[in-house]
């Protein structure tokens, strides 16, 4: 197989459908998000177009795949919330932060062309993406150059037929977002105006990567905003009164709230998952492979009520539940004792401090001696979180405010079990960290602990499976990509047997392996039809990593580097480099590694805020996606000696 031709969608079909067997041919790219992309002549963003200096460098250091972060839209105005790239309006449309001005349009008027080259300047100087700043900018371009140039647009051939293959989610969308009854107002055209742009930029970068036997692998979200198109054009496909997110792991040790409503998979399944096909299908226009998001989703997500905010108060859906009289008699626990919130005085000033009388005057009952509840307008983590965000405008008292929230908050998670909406009982994760649980009598921790063994571990596990067979074949089906899961976190035993049935590659991150018993996995071991990296969008980087725990550094430093003397302080260079030596190595077919990671390896080159390279934090809600290369793309594609190392690692390896 000739891997200058990789990029060929005939060939991805080829490796989609591979069996492992004979000669397996193995390839080398690079991840990083678009919006991180810096240019000489960008607004302080990565654009569309700026791929193509990338596709540049990829191509002299010999990889052969660009891997990004989701692209599509996900503004509902223009703050730091909606810099989320996971929390798409629209799972069609694209974002138009991405648009590069230039290419979009000149400006008649000189006074406008100077203001905006100034802003340029402004926005460039920054060295991080300024979302909220950057949007404000362009959306004031976007509507000046839809003035000027749309009456010219709309008329033309490519207009026309761009909006004749995309009308179906495009009119929806430019309603979503206008809020406007009819179809063809101004303000949607608007919209209309800017998408058809966007595909324009995208493709001719696409084109210009496949040019040179690049291939461009995208990300597909397992969820949609709340605020969105889908769940306001197709309200029955989403069980909008649930929240999605993940059950505790590394990233969060109290799990994940995303926010997003959970599939309604009845209702999907009763068009053969058409939503999905047809989403697949309109990201076929750009990509030649995807990494569909948290693929355990498909098996199971993990859903948490409306009226709490923290992923530990989650349950998996679907799941086989238990039942209130079987759990009731096996622990002799009543349906309060098991569900409903377990406070006791004695450990008040554990969570309150200072503050615990207080607490106890104003939002706690006590039904007994030194046993309380919950205040009525208290005894939910939602209840909780709006009361002290309405109080934050009436009150400077941030740091007791904080204090006695995050206790109330901690307090509601004192269960055994979480209700579900038809009411079965789920373990509450981690309950064993609970004073619920380590108040219990022997029998009864015995007793619980063999009912959360069989929930999280062996009583759900052919119904997982059967749900993901269910679904995935079909939706893969729907597009020749190459595709890829994320299948990090509390990985159900069967996931792997269904990624290996349907030839979906999987992820192996050398500090995340998939055996609980291992504390890092040698790439060498990684299944051929996987995707190999050292980090990740929601890790730290290497250089980050290894200045997080010493101990742990000096491990993988003898074990996985087979060094006998102390680990240096810092990811020197050249340990950088023997970390990603090892990686291109690996067994997988890809090995796709962070440009951070990359850059590492050159001293002169990397940046020392090393903290602020890491992309997202998966436990901070409020983290903003900010993250932009240090350096430019223009100086990266000049540093010769740089790239002729990675090209002999690269070459050398085998890839």
């Amino acid at each position: 197989m000739n891997s200058q031709s990789f990029s060929n969608t005939k060939v991805f079909k080829v490796l989609k459908n591979k069996v492992n067997t004979g000669s397996n041919p193995k390839f080398t790219g690079v991840a990083v998000p678009v919006f991180s992309l810096n240019t000489k002549n960008n607004f302080g963003v990565g654009e569309f177009l700026d791929l193509k200096q990338l596709a540049d460098w990829c191509e002299k250091v010999g990889m052969k795949m660009i891997q990004i972060l989701p692209i599509n839209d996900t503004r509902t105005d223009d703050s730091w919330d909606n810099s989320y790239p996971y929390k798409a309006i629209s799972t069609k449309a694209l974002h138009p932060i991405y648009l590069n001005l230039d290419k979009l349009g000149t400006l008649q008027d000189e006074n406008d062309r100077v203001y905006f080259e100034n802003q340029r300047i402004i926005l460039k100087a920054k060295d991080y993406v300024d979302y909220p700043e950057v949007m404000k900018v362009k959306d004031i371009y976007f509507k000046k150059i839809f003035k000027q140039d749309w009456e010219i647009t709309k008329d033309t051939e490519d207009f026309q037929t761009f909006f004749k293959e995309n009308k179906d989610w495009l009119i929806p969308y430019a309603v979503f977002c206008s809020q406007q009854p009819t179809a063809n107002s101004q303000q949607q055209e608007f919209h209309y105006f800017l998408q058809y742009h966007l595909d324009k930029q995208l493709k001719e970068a696409v084109d210009y990567l496949h040019e040179r036997g690049i291939a461009l692998k995208g990300d597909i979200p397992i969820g949609i905003g709340r605020h969105s198109v889908e769940a306001y054009t197709n309200p029955e496909l989403f069980n909008l009164d649930c929240q999605a997110g993940a059950p505790p792991d590394v990233f969060a040790t109290e799990g994940q709230n995303w926010g997003f409503p959970t599939y309604n998979w009845n209702a999907m399944a009763n068009d053969n998952y058409q939503w999905w096909r047809d989403r697949l299908t309109q990201m076929s226009r750009y990509f030649d492979a995807y990494r569909i998001d948290h693929i355990l989703g498909f098996f199971r997500i993990w859903e948490i009520p409306q009226e709490h905010t923290q992923g530990i108060m989650g349950h998996f859906s679907p799941a086989i539940s238990y039942q209130l009289s079987a759990v009731s008699h096996q622990l002799s626990a009543s349906y309060e004792r098991l569900t409903k919130p377990y406070i006791r005085g004695h450990f008040l000033h554990e969570y309150f401090g200072e503050f615990t009388e207080e607490v106890r005057e104003n939002y706690l009952n006590e039904t007994s001696f030194s046993y309380f509840e919950l205040k009525e307008e208290f005894n939910t983590q939602r209840k909780i979180t709006d009361f002290f965000v309405n109080r934050r405008q009436t009150t400077d008292d941030s740091h007791k405010d904080e204090k006695i929230k995050n206790g109330l908050i901690a307090l509601c998670a004192e269960v055994l079990f979480v209700e579900d909406k038809n009411c079965g009982l789920h373990p509450r994760i981690a309950l064993q960290f609970t004073h619920s649980y380590n108040e219990l009598e022997d029998y009864q921790k015995d007793n619980i602990n063999r009912l959360y063994d069989e929930y999280f571990y062996h009583r759900n596990e052919t119904l997982w499976k059967e749900e993901a067979l269910k679904k995935l074949p079909k939706i893969i089906e729907s597009s020749d990509m190459l595709v890829c899961g994320e299948d990090l976190g509390m990985v159900p035993a069967c996931v792997k047997d269904v990624m290996q049935q349907l030839n979906i590659l999987s992820l192996e991150v050398q500090r995340m392996p998939k055996n609980p018993c291992d504390t890092f996995v040698n790439p060498k071991e990684n299944p051929y039809l996987s995707v190999d990296t050292t980090s990740t969008h929601d890790m730290s980087t290497i250089r980050g990593w290894w200045e997080e725990n010493g101990e742990v550094t000096n491990r993988f430093y003898r074990e996985m580097l087979g060094h006998h003397e102390g680990a240096p302080y810092f990811a020197e260079p050249w340990v950088c480099k023997e970390i990603i030596e090892q990686h291109l190595k690996s067994s997988s077919m890809w090995v796709i590694i962070p440009i951070q990671d990359y850059i590492a390896m050159d001293g002169d080159f990397r940046w020392d805020a090393t903290q602020r390279e890491q992309i997202n934090i998966p436990a901070n809600s409020r983290h903003h996606w900010c993250y932009k290369m240090h350096q430019s793309l223009e100086s990266l594609n000049e540093r010769q000696d740089f790239n002729d190392m990675i090209y002999k690692m690269i070459k050398s390896s085998g890839r």
